[in-house]
């Protein structure tokens, strides 16, 4: 196995630590003085620390740092705040001479529950510092505050850790060689070496939200100009006819002009535009769609003698139809102006391409955007829960025909029941997203875009569309409403005979952890038919013990002894080789099922034969959630999605609570069909004994031709990391990093093309802001 040491990294290593034992020796606790929107709250107010409790009165609350400033040059920020909002973040101010200044300010998001720390380059002469707490108003404890001097080359490792894990630059690149091509590729720049580094650094805290800071993504994107698009479409060998359909009734004159409009601003030329009108009762539409068709031999239209709805208007769209595909476009909403362009440069890669779809957002009265939805590639259980390939769609038209077009009855929610009934049967390479905002929806007064609420029929709509395709294609499965709006929840059969179900739970003493875990997996556990495997590695307290010896006489449990040193790899693989059951469940000690029906969901999704992994949603125990799938690349190799979020947040476009295929899921309680773990050969023993063997598990299922999938509706509680404790120890981060590079290596070609994720949502946090 190759290792992460150079034949002079141990000499390095002993440096490293010697310096941070160093550098901790000039520390800079401060004395905070409030200034502006911040009162201190009574002594009864006081948190558990004792320290005071404050309350920020609006959203730029600000103390003076009194006592001692920092030493010039690199510094560690450390935080640890306590508070009342759903999240938050700090930023500190140095004043060097000419005032507090964005320029010399350093960002940090706070870490529930711990210290968030980040490197700090502190120039000369400090008049003063300014540390702002919170963003919004709300309580909060400053637990931990301070800066730390460090040396130099202890900075250097830091910051070249950093740019490995959540730079996209290096992402790739060994953390030993950063440093050497951080300073050829200033010298290239003409810039000084720490600039560019600093620069870079403070890219991986830059934390912009979809829905708050798109206008300031969309200036920093690059936009293709006209004479590239047009250079680019001489090379094309495939130029389909795109026919698009537009079914209209009575509509704001203004909005139908933008929308066609935005037709004919296409850089793709080789268009049709095929308008149904289904019989207007404004006059001034048929004369305004009748202009436009006048105009534009490209434009075709048809003017329905009676009102049929949408799905019959659309009908009649594509009766006259002649393209290769069909687009839809909703006649209040716009395309892009390279919408087709973008279309058609997917299928000269990708000519087997059945159905393509794209990102979308909003657009207001005032053509102001935002609200982007950044969506996965083809996620078959994400879309019975949502409509999620809306708009942009783009369909071959053969088997848009040959599947019945729209059906009467689903108004409100026909494009996902065609969208359900069209990739039925397909091969995922024949479904392809194409990770661009290439639609607008138009958010005014009444529009779906603006509030499905106003459009309660089209939930109705969808749940029948869900309904009739379980009935054709996943026989004995049911569909409900889910927990928001035009959302569903699918509940899978269990076998009959229900499959005897396995639950593996590697533990070494703690008994105060493993107790009530084993206890409530139980009793809180209505499944009727499991055996719990504790595998003991070695414990040695007495009352761990006599708690193993007490609860083996329950006829579900047998306890197991792994007299090994530690490898979670290994103890679970053992666990598996003795395991009885058709289905095995990685369980880990610190784990309490919330809801009684939580290993039933599971095994139900577990069962299904094209199903491989199956997580549950975890939380803290202060309910806040600690895993909800995996998302590759974050973090360096792998983190979890909506981690810190609140349990009740609808999550990114609702995603916290939809069933959905993730590349990975933790072992923490992980499910999956003892034949396939045997099948990819369990946990790697080898190379990952303790960090990242389920990412890998998880990825060796999937390229065995299984999807993945996480369930919102097994609900448990995980104690994280209680057990085992934290990477604090020189051997314990060695390890963590020499894991981290083997997955890399490992995993190079999936790690940072995540098909559950996206190429413009960030790798640094876990909450899906922008990159």
């Amino acid at each position: 196995m190759q290792t992460l040491l150079s034949p002079t990294s141990a000499s390095r290593d002993w440096m490293f630590w010697r310096g941070l034992r160093r550098s901790t020796r000039a520390v800079c606790y401060p004395r905070l003085k409030p200034i502006h929107q911040i009162e201190q709250l009574p002594a009864e107010g006081r948190g558990e620390t004792g320290h005071y409790a404050w309350r920020s009165m609006g959203n730029d609350p600000q103390f003076a740092w009194r006592r001692h400033l920092p030493l010039p040059g690199w510094n560690m920020l450390e935080v640890a705040i306590r508070h009342d909002q759903p999240s938050g973040s700090v930023r500190l101010y140095v004043d060097t001479g000419q005032g507090f200044r964005e320029t010399e300010s350093f960002y940090l998001t706070l870490r529930p529950g711990r210290i968030a720390k980040r490197l700090c380059f502190i120039g000369a002469g400090v008049r003063g510092i300014r540390f702002d707490p919170l963003e919004a108003e709300g309580c909060f404890v400053v637990d931990h505050l301070r800066l730390v001097w460090l040396t130099p080359w202890f900075a250097y490792d830091r910051l070249s850790q950093r740019l490995a894990n959540l730079h996209g630059q290096w992402l790739e690149t060994p953390k030993t060689k950063i440093m050497t091509q951080l300073k050829l590729s200033a010298r290239a720049q003409k810039l000084h070496w720490r600039t560019l580094a600093l620069k870079q650094y403070e890219e991986t805290f830059v934390r912009l939200c979809p829905r708050k800071s798109y206008r300031q993504w969309l200036a920093q994107q690059p936009v293709l100009s006209v004479e590239q698009i047009s250079r680019r479409l001489a090379t094309f060998s495939y130029r389909p006819l795109i026919s698009i359909l537009l079914p209209t009734y009575n509509p704001v004159l203004k909005d139908i002009d933008r929308c066609i409009e935005s037709v004919l601003a296409q850089h793709y030329p080789n268009w049709q535009l095929c308008i149904a009108d289904d019989a207007s009762t404004d006059p001034r539409v048929h004369e305004r769609l009748s202009h436009y068709a006048e105009q534009d031999s490209r434009i075709k239209l048809v003017f329905r003698p009676t009102n049929g709805h949408i799905c019959a208007a659309s009908n009649s769209a594509l009766s006259f139809a002649r393209g290769d595909y069909v687009a839809l476009l909703d006649h209040d909403d716009s395309l892009v102006p390279e919408a087709l362009y973008h279309v058609v440069e997917t299928l000269q890669r990708q000519p087997q391409a059945e159905l393509l779809y794209s990102d979308e957002d909003k657009i207001d009265d005032f053509e102001e955007r935002y609200d982007p939805h950044f969506k996965p590639a083809w996620n078959p259980d994400l879309l019975l829960g949502q409509n999620y390939v809306s708009h942009l769609g783009v369909y071959r038209t053969s088997r848009v025909n040959a599947v019945g077009g729209f059906r009467q009855g689903f108004e409100g929610s026909q494009d996902h029941d065609l969208t359900l009934r069209f990739c039925a049967g397909l091969n995922p390479d024949q479904i392809i997203r194409i990770p661009q905002v290439l639609y607008h929806w138009h958010a005014g007064a009444g529009s779906t875009a603006m509030a499905a609420v106003e459009k309660a029929y089209t939930g109705e709509a969808g749940l029948q569309a869900v309904k009739d395709y379980l009935i054709h294609h996943a026989a004995g499965a049911s569909a409900e409403p889910g927990k928001f709006p035009n959302t569903y929840r699918i509940r899978w059969p269990i076998p009959d005979p229900t499959p005897l179900v396995s639950l593996l739970i590697p533990t070494r003493d703690q008994v105060s952890i493993l107790r009530p875990c084993v206890e409530a997996l139980l009793e809180r556990t209505r499944y009727p038919h499991l055996e719990v495997l504790i595998l003991d590695n070695g414990s040695t307290c007495p009352e761990t013990l006599a708690f193993l010896e007490g609860i083996a006489k329950d006829s579900r449990v047998r306890v197991l002894r792994w007299a090994q040193p530690f490898n979670y790899s290994a103890i679970n693989n053992f666990g598996a080789r003795h395991a009885r059951g058709d289905i095995i469940g990685l369980i880990n000690n610190d784990i309490e099922p919330i809801n009684e029906d939580w290993l039933e969901e599971m095994v139900g999704q577990a069962c299904r034969d094209e199903i491989g992994c199956v997580g549950a949603k975890l939380y803290y125990p202060n309910g806040t959630v600690q895993h909800a799938g995996v998302l590759l690349g974050v973090g360096g190799v792998a983190g979890h999605a909506h981690k810190y979020f609140s349990r009740h947040e609808p999550g990114y476009f609702s995603r916290l609570h939809l069933v959905q295929n993730y590349s990975a899921v933790t072992a923490a309680c992980l499910v999956v069909r003892k034949a396939l773990f045997d099948a990819v050969g369990g946990l790697d023993e080898e190379n990952l004994a303790v960090a990242f063997n389920d990412v890998d598990f998880c990825l060796k299922v999937r390229e065995a031709g299984y999807r993945n999938l996480w369930t919102p509706f097994a609900e448990l509680y995980h104690h994280e990391s209680v057990s085992r404790g934290a990477d604090d120890t020189s051997a314990k981060r060695l390890r963590a990093s020499r894991e981290a590079d083997y997955m890399r290596r490992r995993w190079r070609h999936r790690l940072f093309d995540d098909p559950a994720y996206h190429p413009s949502l960030t790798l640094t946090y876990e909450d899906f802001s922008l990159r």
